[in-house]
């Protein structure tokens, strides 16, 4: 009588217990999700943070702060109440990495100089370490456009600057320490590849390096292109595709690598209506925040959206304008992250966030391609 109770309630839990099981494994994240990264640049007031969905970033990159004399250095109060409003974040979402970044576009003039001896690169070291027990930050982001070559017009550089920026990375470790996360922002042309950085010196001592596979048919080309291409096709070689091949033929690891996605557009005026308008002769026209493509791209003003099958790329065609405009949306950002899911790299960034719609619309479709939607 006893053994038949027991066995009467084993045959009646047996069904819950398995229920249980299932749905563990359900709602258990995959090693694929839970490893990977999604970065986001953030260059806002720090006044729209509780509209963002912050569980689905897993680092935010504060940009910019810049060079003075020898120092990192916030630029002014309002900049130092957004890193302290980021920092806050973590309180809610303890998930949550804050880096500083140094530099972007324009933003490190004095680098190639500062960098060049032993105190500059000592001194730099320092005050990040002081900034980072200041906001409590978990580390840094270099921006530095670029070492060794040709950045924004009148930005000294040599080729020095290739190794002087292995020696900053070592510095840097050795001041911050084996728990600060130091990433870098890579561009995504052979140039850089080759003439930037020491690779096979740097990557041991980063943990990510950011490429930028956007931009990579800039504002100061005279000829039309995808921007943010995943592929390379016959008429464009630069991909993000492309670069992670590059980066991984130089022996990078996959693991370290994160792809970019842009939260923007570009357009250009003047372009004949041949191939919708691509890699056709143009003006460069503007940047275009993906929260004002309604408005910018809109049907009334003749665009007309197509993708490019073979790059997986948008991009936008006016015949009445004439203009062209090149960009990620929701299904080509959607693509990046399951590349970058299936090639098993260190993440995905953007810039960024606050160039998204009000309510979210790119990071969701990020948030989904990680989840398998």
């Amino acid at each position: 009588m006893l053994f038949t109770t027991f066995r009467q309630r084993l045959y009646t839990l047996f069904p819950i217990v398995v229920l249980l099981g299932l749905l563990l494994i359900e709602t258990a994240p995959s090693e694929k999700i839970k490893d990977l990264a999604v970065i986001a640049y953030y260059a806002g007031n720090g006044q729209d943070l509780e509209k963002y969905k912050w569980e689905s970033i897993t680092h935010v990159i504060y940009s910019f702060c810049h060079l003075r004399g020898q120092e990192l250095a916030v630029d002014n109060a309002k900049d130092s109440i957004t890193i302290r409003n980021l920092v806050a974040l973590k309180k809610q979402y303890p998930h949550l990495k804050v880096l500083l970044s140094l530099g972007g576009w324009g933003g490190c003039k004095t680098c190639s100089p500062v960098f060049a001896t032993t105190e500059g690169r000592k001194v730099f070291a320092r005050s990040v370490k002081k900034l980072a027990k200041t906001y409590h930050t978990d580390g840094l982001d270099l921006d530095w456009e670029y070492p060794g070559i040709e950045g924004p017009p009148g930005h000294p550089y040599m080729p020095e600057d290739k190794h002087n920026f292995t020696l900053l990375v070592k510095q840097l470790r050795r001041q911050l320490g084996k728990k600060a996360i130091l990433s870098f922002a890579a561009g995504g042309f052979d140039q850089y590849f080759d003439h930037s950085i020491e690779w096979e010196a740097v990557m041991p001592l980063v943990d990510y390096v950011n490429l930028m596979s956007y931009d990579l048919v800039n504002g100061y080309s005279k000829v039309t292109g995808h921007h943010t291409p995943l592929y390379a096709n016959a008429e464009q070689a630069s991909s993000a595709d492309y670069g992670v091949q590059y980066l991984i033929k130089l022996g990078v690891p996959a693991e370290k690598i994160v792809i970019g996605a842009a939260f923007y557009g570009r357009s250009w005026s003047g372009v004949e209506d041949i191939n919708h308008g691509l890699y056709q002769s143009g003006t460069f026209k503007s940047f275009i925040p993906h929260h004002r493509f309604d408005e910018a791209l809109s049907a009334e003003k003749g665009f007309v959206f197509y993708r490019d099958p073979v790059s997986k790329a948008p991009y936008a065609y006016s015949a009445a304008l004439k203009e062209f405009a090149t960009f990620d949306d929701a299904v080509s950002i959607g693509l990046k992250t399951k590349y970058a899911m299936e090639h098993k790299l260190g993440g995905i960034m953007f810039w960024q966030l606050t160039d998204d719609r009000a309510y979210g619309e790119l990071l969701r479709a990020i948030d989904e391609a990680r989840h398998g939607n």
